[in-house]
């Protein structure tokens, strides 16, 4: 047998065993196409439902693995369209390159002295960690004797869960090398996400014209003049809504600043730009953030005046917010359900831990907004948004 003979003879062999996979398959999709014309209305909403509980499960996952890539990329996509007002600004004064430098410099000094005033603050409350522990001493043993007297617990259940809290003080003070040697490559791990979310953000501002023709290229030709002003408006409006929340929760922080310095709450700097943020979460988040305030204020003084001065501080704060703020610098760009707000934040945390707790708020708003000007996805914008009779 020559070799050309040998070759012929496998190509034939090559091609019957394609056309024998090929009719098995073609089979097998006209047996499946009829079994599926065979199934009951039930049937079919149960394998979509299946179907589509398989493809959320492979989200997640995916999105899990890929948080090291995806977190800092939509970071930097809220930040350019925080940062785009800016740069828009400065480009009618030169080129695009160089305002978009300009811009991500003037944010990367931004958060550079917000994370300086949290770090100062932070170490402020550990410094004088002792004198709130001192002074809280006396609240947390009236507790304890309100929790004995009025629940089912006794002191035995009490003395246990400090015996426990000491053992597990105790084994954090022997693992002291191992937790310095986390927080240090967490630093680490932190600060190289930071760069690249600020590399990230200058290429956005920087390519915006040309990531927008990307997209543009992918409807046809006869859809490109409705997909741009669909691509145009939810620009505007995100970029609107994102910055109108941040300056939102600016002028709250400045606020709860004055209102707790002057009732004289421990390190109510920190407290304020906490409580500033948690105003995002509706409901809990306030209910949490009088928690934090209470804390620092009334049970580490014990000054009936402290109590009196947060409370009066959370109630003008919220009225100016609702009554004021929220009209003036948000509007009706998009209002999103609280519901949607809790379970977001939920869904992100779950996902990406603190990370996908921040993007969670200002990513949903943008879906919310993408999805209100897109008629076929219009109902789920109509889900995300408070608003009863919809947004324009």
């Amino acid at each position: 047998m020559t070799l050309n003979t040998l070759k012929v003879d496998i190509n034939q062999f090559l091609i019957l065993l394609t056309i024998h996979f090929s009719s098995r398959a073609l089979s097998f999709c006209t047996f499946s196409k009829y079994i599926f014309y065979k199934m009951t209305r039930g049937q079919k909403i149960l394998l979509y439902s299946s179907a589509g509980i398989i493809g959320l499960y492979f989200l997640f996952l995916g999105l899990i693995e890929a948080k090291g890539l995806l977190a800092p990329l939509l970071t930097a996509v809220v930040l350019s369209l925080v940062t785009l007002p800016l740069s828009n600004r400065l480009e009618r004064k030169m080129n695009r390159s160089i305002s978009s430098l300009i811009s991500v410099f003037v944010l990367f000094l931004v958060s550079l002295g917000f994370l300086t005033l949290i770090s100062f603050q932070i170490q402020n409350f550990v410094d004088s960690w002792p004198k709130i522990e001192e002074a809280m001493e006396p609240k947390v043993e009236q507790v304890k004797a309100f929790v004995l007297e009025y629940t089912l617990f006794s002191e035995e259940d009490l003395s246990t869960t400090d015996e426990e809290s000491k053992k597990m003080i105790e084994g954090n003070v022997e693992d002291a090398g191992k937790q310095v040697f986390t927080i240090f490559t967490g630093i680490l791990f932190f600060l190289g996400n930071f760069l690249l979310t600020i590399i990230y953000t200058f290429f956005l501002l920087n390519y915006r014209t040309h990531f927008k023709k990307f997209i543009l290229k992918l409807f046809s030709v006869t859809k490109s003049s409705e997909v741009n002003k669909v691509i145009h408006k939810v620009g505007n409006v995100a970029q609107q809504y994102l910055f109108g929340k941040l300056i939102l929760i600016l002028i709250l922080a400045v606020l709860y600043s004055v209102g707790f310095g002057i009732s004289g709450v421990d390190n109510f700097i920190l407290v304020s730009m906490i409580a500033a943020l948690l105003t995002l979460v509706p409901i809990l988040g306030n209910a949490i953030g009088v928690t934090i305030a209470i804390v620092f204020g009334y049970l580490t003084t014990g000054d009936i005046n402290v109590l009196i001065g947060i409370i009066i501080t959370y109630s003008a704060a919220q009225f100016v917010e609702s009554y004021v703020l929220e009209p003036f610098i948000i509007g009706d760009k998009l209002d999103l359900h609280p519901f949607i707000i809790i379970l977001s934040i939920i869904i992100g945390g779950s996902v990406w831990g603190i990370t996908g707790m921040i993007l969670a708020i200002p990513i949903t708003g943008i879906l919310g907004l993408i999805f209100l000007q897109i008629r076929i996805l219009h109902p789920l914008g109509y889900l995300f948004s408070k608003d009863d009779d919809g947004v324009d």
